[in-house]
C-alpha cells in the first residue's frame, strides 16, 4: 500500500485507476479555508489554515459501473460513495485498494434475512474489511454482488 500524503497525490493515484480500468474521470478541485467543506468556520476570503496551510479537497466522479464518487478531505481521509451507498472515513491511503477491489470484483454484498439487511464489504490489504451498512435498496450492480 503506498503512502499518499497530499490530496493531489491521491487524485493522481485515481487518475491512473481510471485509465487501468477505461474509465471516464472527472475531478473538481476546492483550495483555500473558504472552499473546503469541512472548514465552514473559515471566514469569507480567507484561505489559509490558522498554521498558514492551504488545505486542499478534490471531489473525483468516476464513469463505469458501479456509480463511484470519492471525496478527498485535507485530513487524510476519504468520502466514498459507491452507487448511493456513503462510505466515510475511509482512510486516503485506502482509497486506492477500495477502488481495486470494487472493479476486480472482490467486493460483495452480505444479506441477512432476520433482520432485514444488507451490508457492503470491501476488503482492503492487512486482512481488513470495510463494512457499510446499505440504508437505501439495492442498486442492480449491488444487488448483482449479494451473498
Amino acid at each position: 500500500m503506498d503512502h499518499l500524503p497530499t490530496t493531489e497525490a491521491a487524485v493522481t493515484a485515481l487518475r491512473a485507476i481510471a485509465d487501468a480500468y477505461a474509465l471516464e474521470i472527472e475531478v473538481t478541485h476546492d483550495i483555500g479555508a473558504d472552499r473546503t467543506s469541512r472548514r465552514t468556520a473559515a471566514g469569507v476570503g480567507v484561505t489559509a489554515d490558522p498554521d498558514g496551510s492551504l488545505p486542499h479537497e478534490a471531489y473525483v466522479e468516476l464513469g463505469g459501473r458501479p456509480q463511484v464518487s470519492v471525496r478527498l478531505y485535507p485530513d487524510d481521509d476519504a468520502l466514498i460513495t459507491v452507487d448511493g451507498v456513503e462510505c466515510p472515513d475511509v482512510d486516503r491511503d485506502d482509497v486506492p485498494a477500495f477502488l481495486h477491489a470494487l472493479y476486480e470484483g472482490r467486493a460483495w454484498v452480505k444479506a441477512r434475512r432476520f433482520p432485514p439487511g444488507n451490508t457492503l464489504m470491501v476488503p482492503l490489504p492487512g486482512d481488513r474489511v470495510h463494512k457499510e451498512f446499505i440504508l437505501v435498496g439495492l442498486s442492480p450492480w449491488l444487488a448483482g454482488r449479494a451473498r
